[in-house]
């Protein structure tokens, strides 16, 4: 196991070259930079932009400022944040905890909504229930997610008054300990609410679709021949079958918990780190949308990686070579 991690992790170094060759290529390409965003309303000659260009080393050849780039991330290093005024690692400290604990708290619903309901949805095809969820499941995948926020802060905010509009915390309180937790868990409820019900659609047609193709196998018939009872041959034989497939999407589960939710944060005014790239891009602060797009690919091959090892724990038949 611990060589088989090893060699992954070895190979992985290749491909995170590649991945931070074409993403400083890209934003090399782009036609403006932040000094160009920063002085665009500022008289200023073209010999003082340029001379400012100079000490960021912006005028520098791509290669160079590639592995300027490359050699100072080694080091811990990424770089300023042009709009926060504040190193890159600094910036996604202070914020990507907030999208972690928003994500983290909507994926742990989703799953133990949709996992459910799609093993049962399977078991009793074309049944009431699997139609009934088969239009819910639809609709989830199909709303999207800002019109959702819209129409949640509309009935429960606004009209209701029931939950805050937006924000982490109440503006100007002061509030420690359990208080303060309690706020931040009212100021959770829209935001986990639509990010829960938009991934509970499709998480629960994998179940669903996983499942059907293992309860019409063989095995699972001979199960039930044997005597077994329904709820050890579809938990105990069927499900743990049909869990590759699951595995497969949990482990792109892993980079999204970190990502953020660029519409949701922005409709509720949540500070997470989804919302901050979004305002990245406008403000061509490409340190951090570099910094923030390694740290993505890291996270989406680290969630490769578990999802082989899971694969050889939910299926003795797999080996870790």
């Amino acid at each position: 196991m611990l060589q088989y991690i090893g060699r992954r992790l070895i190979q992985t170094i290749p491909m995170l070259i590649g991945i931070s060759l074409i993403l400083f290529i890209v934003f090399s390409l782009m036609p403006s930079d932040f000094i160009d965003l920063q002085y665009a309303n500022v008289k200023i000659s073209a010999e003082r932009l340029a001379e400012i260009k100079e000490k960021h080393g912006l005028n520098d050849p791509t290669h160079i400022r590639y592995f300027r780039w490359v050699s100072n991330m080694l080091k811990g290093d990424f770089g300023e944040s042009s709009q926060f005024k504040k190193p890159v690692t600094t910036v996604i400290g202070d914020y990507i905890w907030n999208s972690f604990l928003l994500a983290v708290v909507a994926q742990i619903l989703a799953i133990l909504i949709a996992v459910p309901i799609g093993i049962y949805s399977a078991v009793k095809q074309y049944s009431i229930f699997d139609m009934l969820f088969t239009v819910f499941a639809l609709i989830g995948i199909s709303i999207p997610a800002f019109f959702f926020g819209l129409v949640l802060q509309k009935i429960f905010a606004v009209d209701l008054g029931l939950l805050p509009l937006i924000g982490m915390r109440t503006a100007g309180s002061k509030l420690t300990g359990f208080a303060d937790a309690l706020d931040v868990m009212r100021h959770m409820v829209l935001p986990v609410v639509v990010l829960t019900l938009i991934s509970v659609g499709g998480l629960m047609r994998y179940t669903r679709t996983a499942m059907l193709e293992v309860i019409r196998q063989d095995y699972i018939r001979t199960a039930r021949a044997k005597g077994l009872s329904e709820n050890v041959v579809i938990y105990k034989h069927a499900f743990r079958n049909a869990m590759i497939p699951l595995i497969t999407l949990l482990g792109f589960m892993l980079p999204g918990l970190f990502a953020g939710a660029i519409l949701t944060e922005s409709i509720f005014g949540w500070p997470g780190i989804g919302r901050v790239a979004l305002q990245s891009i406008n403000q061509r602060d490409y340190f951090f949308l570099m910094a923030f797009n390694v740290l993505m690919s890291v996270l989406t091959l680290a969630g490769n990686l578990l999802a082989d090892l899971l694969y050889a724990a939910a299926d003795p038949r797999i080996r870790l070579q």
